[in-house]
């Protein structure tokens, strides 16, 4: 993709070709670190075109997620209670990376977490990103399959329950507006299923 300034630069010409120029750090000021997860700064960049503006930024470590497909047409969903929605979701097994953590391995570890099964093959479908406006959150998706029942293995902060589903079921529910998860709208199209 070219881009094309339409203004004066400091340094550079009008229309001059930027590529894949990325911003320019100028000031970065941590405002919240969580004991958790999150690291909130309010940085001051110079973005390729040459303006300077200021981003409050979330730093998210990344998180994985699985479409776990229980033969060609089940797949498992869990229904998860998610406080700061206050509701029920219908999701996809999904979790943060841990520190050092790969996104595979995490991948492996949720699904035995959130619906007690481990995979016995698990194909990468790719990355998304949930909200760039504000944060650099990352979710690596899977899709997994030949699962063979394991002890479920729960986190204690987690209200959920699984439960499979047909494809065509999962088309309704979506049709529906009973899942309204992006991740979980992602993975599903990814494996064609929505």
């Amino acid at each position: 993709m070219i881009i094309l300034t339409l203004r004066k630069r400091k340094k550079g010409l009008i229309g001059e070709e930027m590529g894949e120029r990325k911003k320019i750090v100028l000031d970065k000021k941590s405002i919240f670190k969580g004991k958790i997860l999150l690291d909130v700064h309010l940085d001051k960049v110079m973005l390729p075109n040459g303006t300077e503006v200021r981003l409050e930024c979330i730093k998210h470590p990344g998180a994985s997620a699985v479409v776990p497909f229980l033969n060609r047409n089940e797949i498992v969903l869990i229904r998860q209670y998610r406080p700061v929605v206050d509701r029920y979701i219908w999701e996809i097994p999904a979790g943060t990376l841990d520190k050092g953590e790969s996104p595979l391995k995490c991948a492996k570890r949720e699904i035995e977490e959130e619906i007690g099964y481990k995979a016995g093959s698990i194909k990468y479908l790719g990355l998304i990103y949930t909200t760039p406006g504000f944060t650099n959150e990352c979710i690596h998706l899977y899709k997994a399959g030949r699962l063979s029942r394991v002890t479920l293995k729960p986190d204690a902060d987690e209200i959920l329950s699984a439960r499979s589903f047909s494809k065509g079921a999962i088309r309704r529910m979506y049709k529906n507006r009973k899942i309204i998860d992006a991740k979980t709208i992602a993975g599903l199209n990814m494996c064609g299923v929505i």
